[in-house]
């Protein structure tokens, strides 16, 4: 088998290859990822054989550890863009947080939809809402538009049972759920606060919505009366804090005190904080959305659901095949050992994947082929504990963020629905998002400090 710098080489050209296939070639990433882990198996000298069980059973066990967390989580989206629950929690914040203050009003709406349902999807469902109060207030479209897509960001990436750090979770080994959830939501604060002073600078260019205040208005109520009856605020919020709610006592039963002591209380806990029951209560509640159950939402709805969770599932699936292979080839180790000579520390997973994610455009593909990159080098590096672990999730979440541009469709999104030329759009979201992840990253280095 391969051994010493030639290892780093091959590295370096399955890198080059998944960005190369991706961005120029525009191959689906589940094929490069795949093809990536034969190359690498072949490059490496694993036998053909060997090539081939390793591929599989880093795929099924990826599968085994978060594929049903996947499906339920983009279950419970699909319900709350669906049914209206969106934008009930949009209306309640607003009335929280007041209409004198849009931005943050929109950037705490992003931090809350973006847990469980897609940054693109929650942007399409607020622009409305981001137009309304554009011309209520006179700050301007593209300031609350960075403000919205930059809150919806900080989750997407950082935060479960969204699948891009679920999945790099799964490949690093985590089985606590609850601390990566609990940190991640932590890191997103300041992370997502950064991406509301950024947009604050845009607050008064003028650019405000062109309709006028009654039209925006009227525009807003007209898209709410679509839904029909919408569900009360604490049926919308329930899919979501009810899982999350689960999973951080669960986690907290497991503390070393005790806090539940170690009988059945704690043994409930831990059955209903376990990430797959979580959810699929969380699912249940869903069902409290609609005020019909019938065959458009058990079946329409699921279905669509299940859709868009296969892909998700094959990508990742491949991202698991390729860190099994990663991982059993000395080049994880080889490279743990060199890079933790350059004191890169918690920044090297950020380095890798923020190339990852500049270079094809997508954050999801960035976290799980950077964790699956990542795993083999934990010990090396340092980071081989529970929390480690957990850290290192939101370095590479951190790096999946630098830097949204053409090559994303969340840059599109949010330039198309809030009226940006591309170099508006350049000079706001693309800068915005490296603003983000510099203080992800930064944010995670501090907590490293403390917690390791």
């Amino acid at each position: 088998m391969a051994s010493g710098p030639i290892l780093l080489v091959i590295l370096l050209a399955a890198i080059a290859f998944i960005i190369y296939s991706t961005a120029k070639l525009k191959l689906n990433p589940f094929l490069a990822l795949l093809l990536t882990a034969y190359g690498v198996g072949f490059a490496a000298g694993m036998p053909a054989t060997e090539i081939v069980s390793t591929i599989t059973n880093g795929f099924g066990g990826l599968m085994t550890s978060i594929g049903l967390v996947i499906i339920l989580g983009t279950i419970i989206g699909v319900f709350l863009e669906k049914s209206g629950a969106a934008i009930v929690m949009a209306d309640s914040i607003l009335k929280v947080v007041g209409e004198k203050r849009p931005a943050l009003a929109m950037n705490l709406i992003g931090y809350i939809v973006s847990i469980p349902v897609f940054c693109d999807s929650g942007f399409v469902i607020l622009s409305s809402l981001n137009k309304a109060l554009s011309k209520r207030t006179g700050v301007s479209l593209t300031a609350l538009a960075v403000a919205l897509s930059t809150g919806l960001y900080a989750t997407h990436v950082l935060v479960p049972p969204t699948p891009g750090p679920l999945a790099a979770a799964g490949n690093l080994g985590l089985t606590n759920l609850g601390l990566v959830i609990m940190v991640g939501l932590l890191v997103a604060i300041p992370t997502s606060l950064a991406g509301l002073f950024w947009a604050n600078r845009f607050a008064k260019d003028g650019k405000t919505d062109k309709s006028s205040p009654e039209a925006a208005l009227r525009a807003w109520e007209e898209m709410k009366a679509q839904y029909g009856r919408l569900p009360g605020v604490w049926a919308a919020y329930a899919p979501i804090v009810v899982p999350i709610a689960l999973i951080a006592l669960s986690s907290v039963a497991d503390f070393p005190s005790h806090p539940f002591g170690e009988g059945a209380v704690k043994t409930v806990l831990n059955f209903l904080g376990t990430p797959v029951t979580a959810l699929l209560i969380g699912v249940f509640c869903c069902l409290f959305l609609v005020e019909k159950i019938d065959e458009k939402v058990l079946n329409d709805w699921i279905g669509a659901s299940l859709k868009d969770a296969a892909t998700i599932l094959i990508v990742t699936g491949a991202g698991g095949a390729l860190g099994k292979i990663l991982s059993t080839t000395p080049i994880g180790s080889y490279l743990g050992e060199t890079l933790s000579t350059w004191n890169l520390g918690i920044f090297l997973p950020f380095v890798i994947a923020a190339a990852l994610k500049t270079a094809q455009g997508s954050s999801t593909v960035a976290l799980v082929t950077t964790s699956a990159i990542i795993a083999p080098m934990l010990p090396a590096l340092g980071f081989d504990s529970e929390m480690g672990r957990v850290l290192m999730v939101m370095a590479i979440g951190a790096g999946s963020m630098v830097v949204s541009h053409a090559n994303d469709s969340f840059f599109w999104v949010v330039s198309q629905f809030s009226d940006m030329d591309v170099a508006t759009a350049y000079r706001a979201q693309t800068i915005g998002t490296a603003v983000t992840g510099v203080v992800a990253i930064v944010t995670t280095a501090l907590l490293s400090l403390v917690l390791l």
